[in-house]
This record gives C-alpha cells, sequence and structure tokens, in this order.
C-alpha cells in the first residue's frame, strides 16, 4: 500500500510537471514584422518555465538582454531601439537548448488604436457601409514597410486572461494586406508616415458597440455604481458588457510599448454624459497606469462621435455627449479631440458608420504630428466659442467669440448648421455671416429673429455644419445665451 501511494504521487508530480511546461516562445504583440517603437526601452516578452533564464539578442545592436521567467510564465526584457528606419532587423531569444527568432522587426512610431465600431470598420468597409474610395486605397497601400497593424480580435472573457485569443498578425499595407485594417487607424498611420518618413505600427484593439466601462476594470465599474453581477452581465447586449472587452483584448497586449493612444468611441455612451467625463477621465488614467506611463506622456487623441439620428432613450442626447466628449478632453492631461461634425453625407443620417474615414484619420495625425511630434505649422485645434455677447449698437446681432480661427473662415455665405432663437425658443437658420479679423468674432443675426438670445450650430443628433477655419478645421458644435 505504502509502496504505491509512492508510486501514485511520483507519477502525479509527473503529470504536474508536463503540464505546467510551456512552450518557449513569442507572446503577442511580439512576431514576426512587428513594429518597435523608436529611441525607447521597447517591451519583447514571450512564454516559457518559470523561474528558467532566457537570454535576448537584438541584431541593431548586438545587445544581449537577459530575464528570468515569471511564475505567470512570463519574460520580459526592455531592449534599446535605435532611431526609426526601414532596415529589418531580426531579435533571437534562447533558454537552454530552445532558440527562437522574430524575423522582419521594423523600428519606428508605434500608436495604439481602440474604441468601437468606427474605430474597427475596415477598409473593406461593413455591410452597407462603405468607406469612401476604399477601392483606391486597396490598389494604393502605403507600401510593407511604411504601415503595419496588429488587430486584437473580438474576445469577451469574464476575468483578465494573459494572451491573446484571435488575431491575424502583423499585416502589412500590400495590395491585399490592407482590407482588414481599421480605417481610422490606418489613415492616422499613413498621414504619420508621410509626414514622419518612417515606420508606424498601430496596435488596434476595437470592439463595435463597447461602452466606455466595456474597457475598465470590474472593480472600476462596480464603484460607479453598476451592476456586474454575471445575470446583469449576460442581460446586456453582447457588445455593450462592462469590463470584458478591458480583460480580453486590453490586458493581453497592455504596456506594449508605443508613443501613444487614439480613441473613437462614444455612441454607446449617448445619453449618459452626465457621468461620461468622469468615466473617460478614468478611463484614461486607468490606460496609462497599465503601460507604465506615471506622468501622462503617452497622449490620448479622441474623436467626437459623428453626427447621426438616434432613436429611443438616446434621441436628441447626442449633442450633449459631444460637449462632455470636449470637456473630457480638456479635463485629461496631455488630450485632446477632433472634431467630426462635417464628415458626414445628408444621406447618412441613419448610418453609424459614415463613410469619410480617411479624414478622421488625417485630423488624428494633424494633432499627432502637432502636439506630439511638435510640427507645429500643422493646424490640429477646431475652433471652439468661447463667448457670447450682444451687440451694443444693434440689438439684433449676437457676437460670438471663437478661438483657433486667427485667419479667418472659409465662408460667410451658404452657412449650413448655424440656428438663432428669440425668448420663444424657436430656430432659425443663420446663412450668411461676418468674422470680425480682430477679435476672432462672429456677428450673427437673422431677419426671422428681431431679438436673438440663443446661437447653435451644429446642435442636434444628425445637424451637420460647414463652416470651418482658414486651414480647414470644422468649427465645434456649440450652443450658447445671451443675457
Amino acid at each position: 500500500m505504502k509502496y504505491s501511494k509512492i508510486l501514485f504521487s511520483a507519477a502525479a508530480a509527473l503529470m504536474f510537471a508536463f503540464s505546467a511546461s510551456a512552450e518557449f516562445s513569442p507572446k503577442y504583440p511580439c512576431s514576426d514584422s512587428m513594429v518597435l517603437q523608436q529611441n525607447a526601452e521597447a517591451l519583447v516578452w514571450g512564454h516559457g518555465d518559470a523561474g528558467r533564464k532566457v537570454s535576448v539578442k537584438t541584431s541593431w545592436d548586438g545587445n544581449t538582454y537577459t530575464a528570468t521567467v515569471a511564475p505567470d510564465g512570463v519574460w520580459r526584457v526592455y531592449a534599446k531601439t535605435p532611431a526609426a528606419s526601414y532596415n529589418h532587423y531580426e531579435i533571437t531569444a534562447k533558454c537552454g537548448g530552445e532558440t527562437f527568432t522574430i524575423h522582419d522587426v521594423l523600428v519606428g512610431e508605434v500608436w495604439i488604436a481602440s474604441g468601437q465600431s468606427n474605430m474597427e470598420m475596415p477598409i473593406r468597409g461593413f455591410y452597407n457601409c462603405p468607406v469612401e474610395n476604399a477601392n483606391h486605397h486597396l490598389a494604393n497601400p502605403a507600401g510593407a514597410d511604411r504601415v503595419r497593424m496588429f488587430t486584437v480580435c473580438i474576445d469577451q472573457p469574464d476575468e483578465p486572461v494573459a494572451d491573446v485569443a484571435k488575431t491575424r498578425g502583423w499585416e502589412k499595407a500590400t495590395v491585399g494586406g490592407i482590407a482588414e485594417m481599421s480605417a481610422t487607424a490606418y489613415f492616422f498611420a499613413e498621414q504619420l508616415n508621410r509626414s514622419l518618413d518612417v515606420p508606424v505600427g498601430i496596435l488596434a484593439l476595437p470592439r463595435g458597440g463597447a461602452r466606455v466601462e466595456s474597457w475598465l476594470p470590474r472593480a472600476t465599474v462596480e464603484k460607479f455604481g453598476e451592476d456586474c453581477s454575471p445575470e446583469a452581465v449576460a442581460a446586456r447586449n453582447e457588445y455593450t458588457r462592462p469590463f470584458q472587452m478591458y480583460n480580453g483584448m486590453q490586458q493581453p497586449v497592455k504596456g506594449y510599448t508605443a508613443r501613444g493612444f487614439i480613441w473613437y468611441q462614444g455612441c454607446s455612451n449617448v445619453g449618459e454624459d452626465g457621468v461620461f467625463v468622469v468615466r473617460m477621465t478614468e478611463l484614461v488614467r486607468q490606460w496609462r497606469e497599465d503601460w507604465g506611463d506615471k506622468d501622462s506622456s503617452m497622449p490620448f487623441y479622441q474623436v467626437e462621435v459623428a453626427p447621426y439620428r438616434y432613436g429611443g432613450g438616446q434621441q436628441d442626447k447626442a449633442p450633449a455627449l459631444r460637449a462632455a466628449q470636449h470637456e473630457a478632453a480638456r479635463v485629461i492631461p496631455n488630450s485632446g479631440i477632433i472634431c467630426t461634425n462635417d464628415l458626414v453625407y445628408p444621406y447618412e443620417w441613419y448610418n453609424i458608420h459614415p463613410c469619410q474615414k480617411q479624414p478622421v484619420g488625417q485630423r488624428l495625425a494633424y494633432m499627432a504630428l502637432n502636439r506630439t511630434y511638435g510640427c507645429r505649422t500643422i493646424a490640429c485645434n477646431s475652433p471652439e466659442a468661447v463667448s457670447i455677447t450682444r451687440n451694443a449698437g444693434d440689438a439684433s446681432m449676437l457676437l460670438v467669440k471663437f478661438s483657433n480661427c486667427n485667419n479667418g473662415i472659409d465662408r460667410e455665405q451658404g452657412v449650413e448648421g448655424l440656428e438663432v432663437a428669440g425668448a420663444d425658443g424657436v430656430f432659425y437658420p443663420v446663412a450668411s455671416v461676418y468674422m470680425d479679423w480682430q477679435g476672432s468674432i462672429l456677428q450673427i443675426r437673422s431677419p426671422e429673429v428681431a431679438y436673438p438670445v440663443t446661437v447653435r450650430y451644429g446642435w442636434g443628433d444628425f445637424r451637420p455644419g460647414n463652416l470651418h477655419n482658414a486651414e480647414g478645421l470644422p468649427f465645434v458644435p456649440f450652443c450658447l445665451s445671451a443675457e
């Protein structure tokens, strides 16, 4: 009996050792054709047996880094990267008698792209939702070494996971290679590459329909007062469930060295503008913490939700959500937001995926070029209404002062999206305006309103406008009243 117990214990130990053995391998996003952040100590990681020693050699400088596999079966080194180039490098890792090499490594600029369906929308488009000029872009890609993208496909577990469940790996911007890439992120990367002439890598992890709360830890969502019980979570639409995208799509790649974040999300939070700023601020704080960014050095650039005619409980609530998005961009350190009020066609009032994705990506790139890369001649800030007063000499005229339009505006006739109302609250369109160049003050009046009280622009679920500053950046929607 004693002998049989000893045999059983030995067999059990062997079985445990075998099951606990981990393949020595790289961990996504580290894989062939990856892009590493230039001039950084870039994370390179992989799997192995806990406690074993690993050495990692980088071909660009011949340096060797060592690490010990942690108890969770992951080893990490931070390799010093050179300046960006189109050179192809290799990274070789060894552990005992095992070895592997990551081939075709580029060093350039890396950005993380996330949000919901308008970030997820690929260049090929969605059903009945095309990307404008998609065929042209598919036939004229940026180039294999100019733009590359790693997409984390949808995964929504109840608990955080360590590894990417599904991905197509690093895709290159070649004919046939960009169809499934996030269109917004691709156009952002393409513009950065064109302007900086360095490889640009995108780590994309969007999920259509996701709320802000989908990208936060369960404990944080519970602190906000949301019911995160299994029953409550299962009762929600799959794409709006809290914390699951954070668990399955963000956690497996957190810490991959990058320059910053681009974010296109908000439609599923329309109607929740009262809590949006606090929750969005917490999301940025959490993500920066997950990336080890202690001083907010990683910029976080958002996209304003596009015009769309919402229904049900969200009807007429998009303007307030947009205002909350802009407020969040103001209070979050090293943050910004681009306006998209002009990037819809009249027939897209019921299409939540408008087709003009290239300008969205380009405007994000303009913001990054100006604020992150120091290209100050590239304008990135849309005009914003900062105050409203009544003309002292003409009670029928309201004066709205704007920021970011020192060079004037793109039109004074044929204006769309601008309206005024008197005390009765009935709004009338204003088709012509005059911009006082000395103070960036827009003079607004309407023959239908003798004594105007309120001016609004682009203020509605679907109320596109066509006013821009001289640099082509659209006016931010607003609604202001004079005393």
